[in-house]
């Protein structure tokens, strides 16, 4: 059987797959990474994909008016859903997801996460198909303003940060998403950390400080989440093998 066949969408150059990229091709994953910012257009259907990824950006969930590709993105997601193509937004990707389905995403009135924060699994993430082996105590990345402030009309609250901010989402039986960012190291971080720089100075955070401390626990940080990418090839092979025998 071919390697399942994974729908990539990049919203910025500065959001690459990075290492969950790495991890997806490692797991047998053939990646499809579609770059609409550059040009790229997105496919008018799922039909030749075993997995859709949504990745971050700088950009808004509701900002379809500035940037054309988030509504068709959205439309994937909902073509994903119906479908039941295995789906995982990342941050950004983990909003348009909410939008599409019906929720709501807004501005954190708590300020930008950012930095090292511990996953706060609800019991409901025990037993998830693709999060349920990670539901143990670990820590992700954040860098994110927004917020899903209401979830979707059937979706499964998977975990929240000590603020009951929502980190993980169940979507529906097969699309999930993450407010955390598990493909990112330093040097992804780094731009990211330059143009937020002056605004943590004036909250009193050392961005330095940040970025050492993501340094100082890549392996912490490699061990906890490359099991996501493990998890998500195994449902896309399941698509695959499902779609060969039609």
């Amino acid at each position: 059987m071919s390697a399942p066949l994974v729908l990539v969408v990049e919203h910025d150059r500065e959001c690459p797959l990075a290492l969950l990229g790495d991890w997806l091709t490692e797991a047998g994953c053939e990646l499809d990474v579609r770059r609409p910012y550059a040009g790229d257009q997105l496919p008018a259907d799922l039909t030749p994909y075993d997995g859709l990824l949504l990745l971050g950006g700088p950009m808004g969930a509701n900002d379809d008016l500035k940037h054309a590709w988030l509504g068709p993105a959205k439309e994937l997601v909902r073509e994903a859903v119906a479908t039941d193509v295995p789906t995982l937004g990342v941050c950004l990707g983990h909003q348009l997801a909410a939008v599409a389905l019906g929720g709501t995403v807004e501005r954190n009135p708590h300020g930008q996460q950012v930095g090292l924060l511990g996953v706060g699994w609800t019991d409901a993430a025990k037993d998830d198909a693709l999060l349920g082996p990670l539901a143990t105590p670990r820590r992700g990345v954040q860098w994110n303003d927004d917020v899903v402030t209401e979830l979707p009309p059937g979706a499964t609250l998977l975990a929240v940060t000590g603020r009951d901010e929502v980190q993980a989402v169940r979507f529906a039986p097969l699309a999930w998403g993450v407010q955390l960012h598990p493909e990112v190291d330093v040097p992804v971080l780094q731009p990211w950390a330059e143009s937020d720089r002056g605004s943590h100075e004036s909250r009193g955070i050392d961005t330095d400080a940040l970025l050492r401390d993501i340094g100082a626990a890549r392996d912490e940080l490699d061990d906890a989440w490359r099991p996501l990418a493990d998890g998500f090839t195994t449902l896309a092979r399941g698509h695959a093998r499902g779609r060969a025998r039609r």
